[in-house]
């Protein structure tokens, strides 16, 4: 009875606490947050799956393709990134097609595999990040704390 209101409760909190890393993240920071989504979902698919646990293997194996779908591949521009872009673009598909095949046979290697590349991919993606400005020299304005703020969901 405690047990899933406590679960609830920190479910809840969690999910606070990943909406606001969101609204407060760059872009380069919301890749590395989705690769970091799909890398945790294939690691939970490969514990379910070990456990015996196959709806919560389909479960996190579904939440890896939605991110890598959804996330990852709708985030390219193929204009803009060209062979880049493009290359990544079958790369995706690859990893969604593998991770199919790996919930439809209860495959870990499949799942492995994939998990690998998505590492691989963020390493990558870690090694460009952006440089930002030490913090002394990031200008500074006077903060009231009791003062009203107006309610800009894009601002940190």
């Amino acid at each position: 009875m405690f047990g899933s209101s406590q679960s609830r409760g920190a479910n809840a909190y969690a999910k606070v606490g990943i909406e606001t890393g969101v609204i407060a993240a760059s872009p380069h920071k919301l890749i590395v947050m989705l690769f970091e989504g799909a890398i945790v979902s294939i690691s939970n698919a490969i514990q379910y799956l070990n456990s015996g646990d196959i709806a919560a293997k389909g479960n996190s194996i579904s939440k890896a393709i939605a991110i890598i779908e959804n996330g990852l591949r709708a985030s390219l521009d193929k204009k803009a990134g060209g062979d880049i872009a493009v290359s990544l673009d079958s790369l995706y598909e690859y990893m969604t097609r593998r991770l199919i095949f790996a919930n439809l046979n209860n495959q870990v290697e499949q799942l492995t595999e994939v998990q690998n590349l998505l590492r691989d991919l963020k390493s990558s993606w870690d090694a460009i990040a952006p440089v930002n400005a030490p913090i002394a020299e990031q200008p500074r304005l006077p903060v009231d704390a009791l003062s009203p703020r107006s309610a800009n969901f894009f601002e940190a």
